[in-house]
């Protein structure tokens, strides 16, 4: 789903947001709306997301942080797994514990692991998950692993909450020979949508859409 998508919108269900401001981010250009967070994420404001977005015709994904909170009704399932935690249940036991309480419920063509590298050292996801810095030295072999070695279909690029250093996305392009590469953090204006869009195959603009709808549709792109 996400190799189709140039543009994502991320909703933070735990965030309020009117219903003129969601009809504006649904209406838009984007090429899908991802629901997700880090904090505060529960079964009824996923469902209360979910049941507000399909009133629109935008497809609609489940970013699962979460297991409780996961819920039929999406169009597919993005299972994060952090590839420079320190602590392998942030690796792979989101996805165990989804496998855990709903294997009779899945269809496997719906769920995608999403491979994370976690570059903001003070957001809460870096701090959550117990990730480690990844360095310039040791950026290139984190992408050569996922993309060559894992042969994974995703690599998110996450600086939540702060835009990114270009020179790391130009360094993950260009070891990124396979996998379809996702950038997000920070983006607030077109330019910068258009600077991480030389590398990156999507963009996720998340934070604006609740500060300011008006900015976020100006992040758009084709």
């Amino acid at each position: 789903m996400l190799k189709d998508a140039r543009h994502i919108f991320k909703l933070d269900p735990a965030k309020e947001m009117t219903d003129e401001d969601l009809e504006k981010i649904a209406e838009s250009g984007t090429d899908l709306i991802l629901v997700g967070g880090t904090d505060g994420i529960t079964e009824d404001n996923v469902l209360n997301a979910l049941a507000r977005v399909r009133r629109f015709s935008k497809p609609v994904a489940l970013e699962v942080t979460d297991k409780d909170s996961v819920i039929p009704g999406f169009d597919h399932y993005f299972i994060p797994s952090v590839f420079n935690t320190t602590d392998i249940r942030w690796q792979h036991g989101l996805m165990l514990d989804a496998l855990k309480e709903y294997s009779h419920l899945i269809d496997y063509d719906e769920m995608s692991l999403l491979p994370y590298l976690i570059m903001n050292e003070d957001c809460k996801a870096f701090k959550k998950s117990e990730a480690e810095p990844v360095t310039m030295e040791m950026l290139p072999h984190y992408v050569d692993m996922i993309d060559k070695l894992y042969k994974t279909e995703y690599l998110y690029i996450e600086y939540s909450g702060m835009y990114g250093d270009p020179a790391v996305m130009e360094t993950v392009k260009a070891h990124a020979e396979n996998t379809h590469v996702i950038y997000g953090g920070g983006i607030s204006s077109k330019a910068q949508a258009e600077e991480m869009a030389q590398f990156a195959d999507t963009i996720v603009v998340g934070n604006i859409i609740h500060d300011d709808v008006k900015k976020a549709l100006r992040t758009i792109i084709n």
